[in-house]
């Protein structure tokens, strides 16, 4: 292993002390200094390069390291950058890499990765710096302040009209950007142009209109229509669901890495258990016929496929509602199956309120909607509720108590029908 200066390991400690790491991880971040600046090594890249960071941080998922050792290299590297640059700051110079802005957003997606956030939390952040960088072409990410992010943030409420919440979004995702890649403190923002966020009552459909609707789908789309109202799931929650979540003797449905990575269990609705049966049985012959053809198996999240290597063959990880046809992976040729796509599901519902001929506006999210002010207006207890829904804030389920009308103050009626 090579060793490092000791003017420039003793920086990384001073560093490391500046930052508030404990000096009980010190000799961590040491130890992951020390192996990456070898990996540099070894196979001749920049220690200074984002590339060169990307790489090492797919070594140590190969190696089947964990996230919290990922996450302290990650870290390790990103410190030992504003070493480097503290130590040389002239690029010219020295020839070292400056921070530039596709370094920074290469930075960004890995740190993102490493954490495990969903592929739309990637999408959406990246999507804002992306934003950031066009708002400020005439500057490097080292030299952004809260200023800027101030100006960008006023920018998107006076001139370009932004919701609330995207604007919102674009304060998380630049806080985000702050923290872990520029390493900065985001500092507190004041007087800046908010966008107005207006009360969202969501739309709810009576019983009688969830029938209809159902009725107007075909299979497989009237199932997963029952089952988003039934277990008032989310649709990528329902549409990731596997064989092992279903427990038909417990009547008991497990739902996993659901919103925010958290896992919870909703009770099968008895009425459609002979369907969900029946689908099951589908899902075995389609599973025997694949198997049968040698295809590759399902598509696994992470890295479970390397720690389980028989797994995507297996009965238990097939998905319940599966795509029609298999899917030929770029690269490597392999035909896999993936489960129903959210827009195919979303068209069918959009027809089937056509066909049905609503006055309201449906999504798939409304039958989660309905699921939860339905359970209210049978006096279910909004804790039991938030439970069902999987929610981390019971305020974020109170929101349904203005969908129903109230039965402990007197109803408001209009005056033309006293």
């Amino acid at each position: 292993m090579l060793n490092i200066p000791p003017d420039l390991l003793g920086r990384f400690v001073a560093v490391l002390e500046e930052r508030g790491v404990p000096l009980a991880q010190h000799s961590y971040y040491k130890k992951w200094l020390r192996t990456y600046v070898d990996f540099c090594d070894k196979y001749r890249l920049k220690a200074t390069s984002s590339k060169s960071q990307a790489q090492f941080l797919d070594k140590l998922r190969e190696k089947k390291q964990t996230d919290w050792q990922i996450k302290h290299a990650a870290h390790a590297v990103s410190l030992y950058w504003d070493v480097q640059s503290a130590l040389k700051p002239s690029a010219a110079a020295s020839g070292a890499e400056p921070l530039s802005w596709d370094r920074a957003l290469s930075e960004l997606v890995a740190v993102i990765k490493t954490r495990h956030y969903s592929p739309k939390t990637l999408k959406s952040y990246s999507h804002w710096a992306r934003r950031l960088h066009d708002f400020r072409k005439d500057r490097e990410p080292s030299s952004l302040s809260s200023e800027d992010v101030k100006e960008f943030l006023t920018y998107l409420a006076v001139k370009c009209g932004v919701s609330a919440s995207s604007q919102n979004q674009a304060f998380n995702a630049l806080l985000f950007f702050f923290r872990n890649v520029l390493q900065k403190d985001f500092g507190e923002i004041r007087d800046v142009v908010r966008a107005k966020r207006r009360p969202y009552i969501p739309v709810v459909l009576s019983r009688q209109e969830v029938d209809s609707v159902i009725r107007n789908l075909y299979p497989p789309y009237d199932l997963v229509a029952k089952m988003l109202y039934g277990c008032g799931l989310r649709l990528f929650e329902c549409l990731n669901l596997r064989v092992q979540n279903f427990n038909f003797d417990a009547g008991v449905l497990t739902i996993h890495d659901g919103k925010g990575k958290k896992d919870r269990t909703v009770p099968l609705p008895q009425s459609i258990l002979p369907e969900l049966v029946a689908q099951l049985d589908q899902v075995k012959r389609l599973h025997g016929q694949d198997v049968a053809s040698g295809y590759a198996g399902v598509f696994l999240d992470h890295l479970l496929e390397k720690k389980y290597r028989n797994a995507p063959k297996e009965l238990v990880w097939q998905w319940f509602f599966p795509a029609k046809t298999l899917t030929t992976v770029e690269g490597s040729q392999e035909r896999r199956r993936y489960h129903l796509h959210e827009s195919h599901v979303q068209k069918a519902i959009k027809a089937a309120v056509r066909r049905a001929k609503l006055t309201k506006r449906v999504s798939s999210h409304t039958f989660r909607h309905s699921f939860a002010t339905h359970l209210l207006q049978a006096n279910y207890d909004i804790r039991t509720i938030q439970e069902l829904l999987g929610h981390s804030d019971v305020r974020t389920t109170m929101i349904y108590t203005h969908t129903i009308k109230s039965c402990t103050v007197k109803e408001a009626k209009s005056p033309l029908d006293f």
